[in-house]
């Protein structure tokens, strides 16, 4: 089971790679929630405490979002940048990635998102987002277990 886990951890780092052109290095990605599940602050098991770290080491700028993951967190995932706005984590902005289907982030204004990055792109590995929604607001969306929607980054 750990090793069915990790494979699947490990394809999540892959799906963020593929969005990215093959690469994060000096790329910013915004990462929404990284606590094991919403409405927590256990850590524990996060998928996160593998995506993370392989994003840093592939050279990424993180901004990391979580309305109670903060204070474990930080101890957790050295070398991120704890934002609380993503608005304002999104200005300049290569990918988004949602980690955690926190309430919070389901009722993000994408428009608004989409309209503060660089390159709008959005990777949802929890399919939250309604593909015609998320392309419509202007993302190249790639989800979980669906084809990638909308004009990938150039």
């Amino acid at each position: 089971m750990i090793a069915i886990n990790d494979a699947r951890k490990r394809a999540m780092v892959a799906k963020i790679l593929e969005a990215c052109n093959d690469s994060v290095n000096g790329k910013k990605i915004v990462v929404l929630g990284v606590t094991f599940k919403p409405n927590t602050d256990d850590m524990r098991d996060s998928p996160s405490l593998t995506i993370v770290p392989a994003l840093v080491g592939g050279g990424a700028k993180l901004h990391v979002i979580d309305p109670q993951g903060r204070r474990e967190g930080e101890a957790l995932l050295p070398g991120v940048t704890w934002e609380d706005d993503p608005y304002a984590a999104a200005e300049g902005a290569d990918a988004v990635v949602l980690l955690t289907e926190w309430n919070e982030f389901r009722g993000i204004d994408l428009r608004r998102l989409a309209g503060r990055m660089k390159t709008p792109v959005m990777v949802d590995l929890r399919n939250v987002f309604d593909l015609k929604s998320v392309t419509d607001a202007g993302f190249y969306y790639v989800s979980v277990g669906r084809a990638a929607a909308g004009t990938p980054p150039a």
